[in-house]
C-alpha cells in the first residue's frame, strides 16, 4: 500500500463541474478582477464571520500588504515565531522591517510568554504564526499588544477555520492572512491568498495595494504592488469552499484517529490538545523518539512522511544577517530533531489511516 503525502489527484478527479464553470468563464474575458472574485471574497468573508475578504496573489503576499497598509517599513521590528515557514519571515523582509523571534510551545505556536521581553522600541508589529493548524493564545497576544500600541497581524495560512473558544483564526488582529497554496485545506490551482478584516478604511486600503494603488483605470492613489488574486483561481476556489467545512471535520476526524492508536505507543508524544481550542490540523504533527529512523521505515514502506521543519529557520544561511546563535530557541530546535509529520487529509481511507498506524508500531517493535 502507498500513503501519498498529496490529496490533490484524488481531490480533482472528478471535476466535470468546475472544468463547465472555467469553461463559462473563459468566454467572459474577465481575467482581472472579475466577478468570480468578487463572489468569492463575499463567501470567503462569511465562511469567517469577517466583513470583508481580499483576494490577494499568496499567502505571503497577504502578510506583506497588511504590514505595509500600517507602515512597517525600515527601522522597525516585527515579533513572529521563531518555528514558521520561510514566507512569513518573507513578507516581514519584503517590506525592509526586520524580524525578531520568539520561541514555540509544544503546540507549535509561538510562546506567549516570552513575546513581551522581545519587544523594543523599535517594535512596530507582532505576526503570530497559527502553525500546523492550531491557534496562539490570541487573547493573551491583543493583551500584550494593545499594552504597547503594537498592531496585530495573524498569520493563518495554516489553520482556515481553526478557533479559540468559537473565534475564528484570523478574527483575533486587525487583519487575519491565509493562504489558498494547493497543499492547503482550502486550496485553489496556484497560488493565491486572502486577508480579512472588519475595517472599512484598512479594505479600502488593501484593495488599492494589491492593484497597484489605482483608484480606477487612470488615477493612482497610493503607490502598491501586483498582487491580485486571479480570477480564474476565485472559480477554482468557488468550486471548493461549500467543501471547508466537510474538509476541516474529516480532517479532526483522521486526528483524533490517529491520537488514539499513537497514545498507547510509549515511544510517541502526542501534543497538547487545548480545551476550547479547535485544531483543523493543516499538519498531522508528533513528537516520536528515533525519528529519522522512523522517517526512513515509512518511506521504505511507502507512507510520504514529512517533516516540518528540519532545519530551524533562524538557522538557515538566508537568515545569518539575524545574528541569532545555535541554541537561542531551544524548543525550536528540539522540534526539528523530534517531530514528525503523517498524511491526515480528508480523502484518506480507514484502511491507509490503519496502514500508518500498523507501520509505526512494527518500526518500535523491531527497536
Amino acid at each position: 500500500m502507498k500513503v501519498s503525502y498529496s490529496y490533490l489527484p484524488r481531490q480533482f478527479s472528478d471535476i466535470d463541474d468546475l472544468l463547465k464553470d472555467i469553461k463559462k468563464f473563459v468566454k467572459t474575458g474577465d481575467f482581472t478582477l472579475g466577478k468570480p472574485l468578487e463572489k468569492f471574497e463575499k463567501k470567503f468573508a462569511k465562511l469567517m464571520n469577517s466583513k470583508y475578504a481580499i483576494g490577494v496573489n499568496s499567502g505571503t503576499d497577504a502578510i506583506k500588504l497588511s504590514l505595509n497598509a500600517f507602515g512597517v517599513g525600515v527601522g522597525d521590528e516585527v515579533i513572529t515565531a521563531a518555528n514558521t515557514f520561510v514566507a512569513t519571515v518573507g513578507a516581514i523582509n519584503e517590506v525592509g522591517a526586520k524580524p525578531v523571534f520568539v520561541d514555540c510551545d509544544d503546540t507549535f505556536c509561538m510562546n506567549v510568554d516570552l513575546v513581551e521581553r522581545a519587544i523594543t522600541n523599535k517594535t512596530k508589529a507582532i505576526v503570530p504564526v497559527h502553525f500546523t493548524g492550531y491557534m496562539t493564545d490570541m487573547k493573551q497576544i491583543n493583551k500584550i499588544a494593545k499594552k504597547n500600541n503594537l498592531v496585530v497581524i495573524e498569520d493563518a495560512c495554516q489553520s482556515i477555520l481553526a478557533s479559540q473558544d468559537g473565534k475564528i483564526a484570523g478574527t483575533w488582529g486587525t487583519t487575519g492572512c491565509f493562504s489558498l497554496h494547493p497543499l492547503k485545506n482550502l486550496n485553489v490551482w496556484s497560488d493565491g491568498g486572502v486577508i480579512i478584516t472588519n475595517d472599512s478604511k484598512l479594505n479600502s486600503k488593501l484593495r488599492l495595494l494589491r492593484n497597484h494603488g489605482l483608484k480606477n483605470r487612470d488615477e493612482i492613489q497610493i503607490m502598491g504592488f501586483n498582487s491580485r488574486l486571479d480570477t480564474i483561481q476565485a472559480v477554482v476556489g468557488n468550486w471548493l469552499i461549500p467543501q471547508t467545512k466537510k474538509i476541516a471535520s474529516q480532517r479532526i476526524k483522521n486526528a483524533n484517529y490517529y491520537d488514539r492508536h499513537f497514545s498507547k505507543i510509549h515511544q510517541i508524544r502526542i501534543p497538547p490538545r487545548p480545551k476550547g481550542m479547535k485544531i483543523v490540523y493543516h499538519l498531522y504533527v508528533i513528537f516520536v523518539e528515533n525519528r529519522d529512523e522512523l522517517l526512513k521505515y515509512c518511506h521504505k514502506k511507502n507512507i510520504e512522511a514529512k517533516i516540518h521543519y528540519p532545519i530551524p529557520l533562524y538557522q538557515q544561511e538566508a537568515l545569518k544577517f539575524l545574528s541569532y546563535k545555535k541554541g537561542t530557541f531551544p524548543v525550536t530546535d528540539y522540534h526539528s530533531k523530534n517531530i514528525i509529520t503523517f498524511p491526515v487529509d480528508q480523502h484518506l481511507s480507514k484502511d491507509e489511516l490503519d496502514y500508518v498506524i500498523k507501520t509505526v508500531k512494527e518500526f518500535y517493535e523491531k527497536k
